[in-house]
């Protein structure tokens, strides 16, 4: 990169790495951990009812995260977007967004919901798993490369700094209402995967979540100037404390609502 012959960011080759480490080395872990198996990983349904599980959950997905982005709209945190672009911008964002839900659900779900929560609840019960799977999940957000300082060079100094500031940037003021909204998601996805006992809900859920707030980024603006803009977080405009609550209610009802019928098992 100090040569020229790579073009990139450092923050964002520094993140892509990462990312790659990760993936190489996530299969041997869970060997390791003898996690490596269908129902570890919370695929051990038939493949039909697993497919029927992401489609439904996909659906209450889109549904859930819609209620937050009219509410955000009616509140005025969220303004339409006067230049959009609705046909064929908006298609394409559209599906790209289905697509990229899905990588991000499966991925996600497979580990944190799949073989972390197998492991902490075999070692600690529900409550462990429950509790710390969305407090990892929730934390991996935010870490993350950062620019670099205005004049300082990209040199060892320099990336050790900012590999650095990926464990000090976490611990910042402005990320606590995206940070209580990601932990609640991560709840009521655990609480998902306890009652159906695979991660196909799970799957589902995450993907139209995704999916409903890449679109509501690409359709309206953030306002700051908004009464109530303190109810969403910096993370991406979307969620923060409003996110949070729903999200909590939702997961209350939910478990609720389950100790009494399990016909939500697929």
């Amino acid at each position: 990169m100090s040569t020229g012959w790579l073009d990139e960011d450092p923050q964002r080759v520094m993140g892509r790495l990462a990312q790659v480490f990760i993936l190489l080395g996530v299969w041997p872990f869970l060997k390791l951990m003898r996690l490596a198996d269908r129902t570890a990983l919370g695929y051990g349904i038939a493949k039909p009812a697993f497919r029927r599980a992401v489609a439904l959950g996909w659906v209450e997905g889109v549904a859930i995260l819609l209620v937050l982005a009219l509410a955000l709209v009616a509140l005025e945190i969220r303004l339409p977007d006067a230049d959009l672009e609705l046909w064929p911008f908006l298609a394409k964002k559209a599906l790209q967004a289905l697509i990229g839900g899905l990588l991000i659900g499966v991925l996600e779900e497979t580990f944190f919901r799949g073989a972390l929560y197998t492991a902490i609840r075999r070692r600690d019960g529900v409550a462990s798993a429950v509790v710390w799977t969305a407090f990892l999940y929730m934390l991996v957000h935010f870490m993350k490369p950062s620019e670099l300082p205005a004049g300082v060079a990209f040199d060892w100094t320099g990336a050790w700094q900012m590999f650095g500031a990926v464990f000090v940037d976490v611990f910042q003021w402005k990320h606590l209402s995206s940070m209580a909204a990601l932990f609640m998601v991560g709840v009521f996805l655990a609480l998902v995967r306890e009652r159906t006992g695979h991660i196909a809900w799970g799957i589902g859920l995450h993907a139209g979540w995704v999916f409903v707030i890449q679109v509501t980024r690409r359709m309206t603006d953030g306002n700051p100037d908004a009464p109530a803009a303190f109810l969403v977080g910096s993370y991406d405009g979307i969620i923060g404390w409003l996110a949070a609550v729903w999200i909590g209610l939702l997961a209350l009802l939910f478990w609720g609502w389950t100790r009494r019928s399990r016909s939500y098992v697929a």
